[in-house]
């Protein structure tokens, strides 16, 4: 079986760019296994040809790999830091902000950074840069949509859906003066050139499926990615361990700012 799944890591690999040989290898296996089994199929060759003929398995394989879970504010005690800290003290040092959100799935984080940012500084919310980013070409046209059933807004408040939503049917749609501030851009993490002069960087839940190989080559790059003295917000569950090795501080629960020049 895990010869099999090397032949699907390669051809994966060559027909998307996507190396999952930076993921753990026994996490990906067995998410693979099990959607592979649903299909009643019993290794990954036959797997690889369903794929290569049935572009709806490919998609449905493909949003399986990608993870693309996110919500909107999702750890919301990290949100109110943002709001609280870490946004106050940027836009202190900075007028117009350069933020990334790295992984962005179906939009809910930037779209919960742009709602932040505009309650913190409505006057010049159109200066800041709000770039999202993400693998899967079909979450990033849902995201650019801004369209959300009811269980995917349970994080917004009655409040905020007053002011960022509007009702299209059963369906929530996010203003337009506040989708058209979030560019979203295909980007793998692991091969493409990174944004430059960012003063916040959300990459959170991502990492924690790459190898400790992959995480040692990615945290140097989005370091640099960052301006000196820019922000790094992680997941809860993937803390960056010898951050010191890597040219952060720690600010508080899945806060690194950069050092140095």
């Amino acid at each position: 079986m895990m010869r099999d799944y090397e032949k699907l890591v390669l051809w994966l690999k060559d027909r998307t760019g996507i190396d999952l040989a930076n993921y753990k290898s026994g996490q990906m296996h067995r998410r693979l296994t099990s959607l592979m089994e649903s299909k009643g199929i019993s290794n990954f060759q036959e797997y690889i040809k369903l794929l290569e003929a049935d572009s709806d398995a490919f998609d449905e394989f493909f949003k399986r790999l990608t993870i693309n879970v996110s919500d909107f504010f999702r750890n919301p005690e990290r949100f109110e830091d943002l709001k609280r800290s870490i946004l106050p003290r940027l836009l202190a040092e900075r007028k117009h902000l350069k933020v990334w959100s790295a992984g962005c799935a179906n939009g809910a984080e930037p779209y919960s950074l742009a709602m932040l940012l505009y309650e913190l500084d409505p006057a010049s919310f159109t200066q800041h840069e709000i770039i999202a980013t993400d693998i899967d070409l079909t979450i990033l046209a849902q995201a650019r949509r801004g369209i959300y059933s009811e269980s995917e807004m349970k994080g917004v408040s009655p409040q905020r859906r007053r002011v960022y939503f509007k009702l299209v049917g059963d369906r929530w749609q996010v203003r337009s003066f506040l989708r058209q501030q979030v560019k979203f851009f295909r980007h793998n993490l692991l091969l493409d050139p990174f944004p430059q002069g960012c003063d916040l960087i959300l990459c959170r839940n991502v990492v924690i499926y790459f190898t400790n190989e992959a995480k040692t080559k990615l945290y140097p790059k989005l370091r640099a990615s960052l301006r000196p003295g820019g922000v790094l917000m992680v997941g809860g569950t993937e803390p960056i361990l010898r951050y010191q090795d890597f040219g952060f501080q720690q600010l508080g629960t899945g806060f690194y700012r950069r050092d140095g020049e």
